[in-house]
């Protein structure tokens, strides 16, 4: 790991002026690509104490080995440059958005001499026209059909228009009028050429001109008497009219546009881009992509906007591209667009209307494609023992960790402090077997301190289960429930803890069934949310209680680096890694469970207030009153003078409060009488 200090450039290096910059690593490869307005105060602030970076841009600066730049003379050429080189170097820190290829598009080849319409997939090639991409590739041959009728391009293969040719002979398509058959000369290559272009203009959007001409003809033909060919042009304008109807009416006005839309969260991030025609969803494609870098939604939206059409032909631009959010300044990323496409491109944000209504549409469907992303990435079984083989190498285990377990800490300004733990079997959430813990007294003062309370409670009931040989019976506090073991029936009957009123099933009945009770089932790994100290703070809790056979490791927030108890530096797994990616969603899961309880409960809290008694105090400042004092018991300690600071509070409401507040007595918590613990819940799902 580098020190930035040691290839900081000296001070007035640097110039003051636009550019791009690239940071290198100790053998030479570029792992980063940025561009600046000024070179100078963006360069800077990769330099400053690595205390103050977002962890992401720490990792790469101490990855880097050296920096180096390149002065241009506008931001739209420092646009330019970066995404030449990010193509060029393929930086590991820069986003790159994983194209998904299985989205087809339908592909004019106007670079050869008899342009042919086919489906193409991959990456796009200079000189072929571009329409779509589609969902499906019949959709593209449906269409394709239609329209041969009135364009009759060639679709063949160069094999076959070759042997066509040699032999003398049209395909089948040419014998049954969808091709103009340039292969035996019915065409010339001129005439060949206007049909493609036409075709292309119409897959534009540019419909009504050839429909109007269709339908001159149509009638000209009619008022000659010449009803065949009048017929033939109707069924025409009818093909045309039904491939138009294929690509659903969005916008009105015949709007050419692109919306673009942005799903994401702390780790990846999914693009969603509709093509609008003539009013008209013509195409769609999305992308998805690892944050590797910190960035913003509007810096996600100048790297697809770079992507898109980077290598695309001007005609590719449409006129207006709506965005969530614009990149400050955005004058540069415009004058790129405008060059692009060469002529003015209106980049913006809808506010209201139609186009606002279509980009929630666009928004839902990115959010849906990250999620369906997780989901494939999560429940694929290749994928799971991958990544648990992964863990296992990474933190020394002698074999993958089948189940997991993770506890994380939730707390509002140090009130209402309550924990969780949930549980990955193979991979998977095991949403049965979730626990949440509610932390009293000085633990709740000190994370490291709740998480060494919430560990040792947990595994105090595994050592008290494991001690009782014969039947299997609940913990002392009823707060464990049946499960099933290889050879039970499922279910169980339920009995209720006269402690806390928890469903779970009856001693008795549990050990005629041979159900163990979920705290029975030790895990092979233990995950924390937190660093060094919840780290060493759950180690300690186990060896206290002479547990030795689980290994504990522990996952910052925002941080890519995984913690063992007594090691000073982390380990840190590959971006990619599929181990890491688990682990973290098993982090956010349980951060996840610890805040929706943490929220119920106060919820919960604010419901049963003693502030109901108060006449006359609604619903809004009775939650004013808990958010400006962070908990009940903080507003029971204070002032008439302090309570009437709160806005929208006067005195006379101040005094009705605190006398109200004087008389409730604080709800005693839940405890077991022969621990005396507090009791945790769990999760019914």
């Amino acid at each position: 790991m580098a020190d930035p200090s040691s290839y900081r450039p000296r001070p007035g290096e640097i110039p003051d002026s636009p550019g791009v910059y690239k940071f290198r690593d100790g053998h030479g490869r570029v792992i980063y690509v940025g561009k600046a307005k000024s070179l100078r105060q963006r360069l800077a602030n990769y330099f400053q104490d690595l205390t103050g970076l977002h962890p992401r841009t720490r990792t790469m600066v101490t990855t880097a080995a050296s920096v180096e730049w390149t002065v241009v003379s506008t931001e739209v050429e420092a646009l330019q440059l970066e995404y030449s080189w990010i193509k060029e170097f393929d930086p590991r820190f820069n986003v790159k958005y994983r194209d998904d290829k299985s989205y087809p598009s339908l592909a004019v080849t106007m670079n050869e001499e008899f342009p042919r319409v086919q489906v193409m997939r991959g990456p796009r090639k200079k000189g072929v026209r571009y329409f779509g991409p589609y969902a499906h590739a019949w959709a593209i041959r449906e269409t394709v059909d239609l329209m041969l009728r009135v364009f009759p391009v060639r679709t063949c293969s160069a094999g076959v228009f070759k042997r066509s040719a040699q032999i003398g002979r049209p395909c089948l398509l040419g014998y049954i009028g969808k091709c103009s058959a340039p292969c035996v000369g019915r065409v010339d290559a001129e005439e060949h050429r206007r049909l493609a272009e036409e075709f292309c203009d119409f897959m534009a959007g540019r419909t009504g001109a050839h429909l109007r001409r269709l339908e001159r003809e149509m009638q000209r033909a009619a008022e000659e008497m010449e009803y065949e060919r009048a017929a033939r042009l109707r069924d025409d304008i009818e093909a045309l009219k039904r491939a138009m109807e294929k690509n659903a009416v969005v916008l009105t006005d015949a709007t050419d546009a692109d919306l673009v839309a942005v799903a994401e969260d702390e780790l990846e991030a999914a693009v969603q881009i509709f093509h609008v025609r003539g009013g008209r969803v013509r195409g769609q494609r999305g992308w998805v992509t690892d944050k590797v870098e910190e960035v913003t939604t509007a810096g996600l939206v100048e790297h697809a906007l770079q992507q898109l059409y980077g290598e695309e032909s001007g005609d590719a631009v449409p006129r207006e591209v709506l965005v969530p959010a614009l990149p400050d300044p955005v004058e540069p990323l415009t004058a790129w667009l405008a060059g692009r496409r060469g002529a003015a491109v209106d980049l913006r944000v809808p506010r209201r209307g139609d186009k606002r209504a279509l980009m929630e549409t666009v928004r839902r469907n990115a959010q849906q494609a990250l999620a369906l992303h997780k989901t494939k990435r999560a429940s694929d079984l290749t994928t799971r023992s991958r990544a648990l083989e992964e863990i296992a190498e990474a933190l020394g285990l002698e074999s993958a960790p089948l189940r997991i377990e993770c506890f994380d800490i939730s707390h509002l300004q140090g009130e209402d402090v309550v924990a969780s733990m949930v549980v990955f079997e193979d991979g998977l959430a095991r949403k049965s077997e979730y626990r949440r813990f509610q932390i009293k007294g000085f633990a709740g003062q000190d994370d490291v301190r709740s998480m060494h309370e919430v560990v040792s409670r947990r595994f105090r009931r595994y050592l008290q289960e494991r001690q009782r040989t014969g039947e299997w019976a609940t913990a002392e506090d009823g707060e464990v429930h049946g499960s099933e073991v290889p050879g039970s029936a499922p279910g169980g009957a339920p009995g209720v803890n006269g402690a806390d009123g928890a469903d779970g099933p009856a001693p008795s009945e549990d050990a005629g069934r041979g159900r163990a009770p979920k705290f029975a089932y030790p895990p092979q790994l233990v995950v924390v949310d937190g660093g060094q100290p919840q780290v060493a703070a759950a180690r300690r809790a186990l060896d206290e209680l002479g547990i030795d056979d689980v290994a504990v490791c522990g996952l910052a927030k925002r941080l890519e680096e995984v913690w063992l108890p007594g090691e000073d530096d982390p380990v840190v797994l590959p971006r990619t890694s599929e181990g890491l990616y688990m682990l973290q969603r098993v982090r956010d899961e349980a951060h996840r469970f610890a805040i929706r309880y943490q929220r119920g409960k106060r919820s919960r809290a604010l419901k049963a207030s003693p502030l109901d008694a108060v006449h006359g105090l609604g619903e809004s400042r009775k939650q004013a009153l808990v958010k400006h004092f962070g908990s009940v018991r903080r507003l029971r300690a204070a002032t008439v003078e302090q309570i009437c600071e709160v806005p929208g509070v006067g005195r006379k409401t101040a005094e009705a409060v605190a006398a109200a507040l004087a008389q409730a007595a604080p709800a005693a918590p839940a405890v077991n009488t022969a621990t005396g613990e507090i009791l945790e819940d769990r999760e019914d799902q």
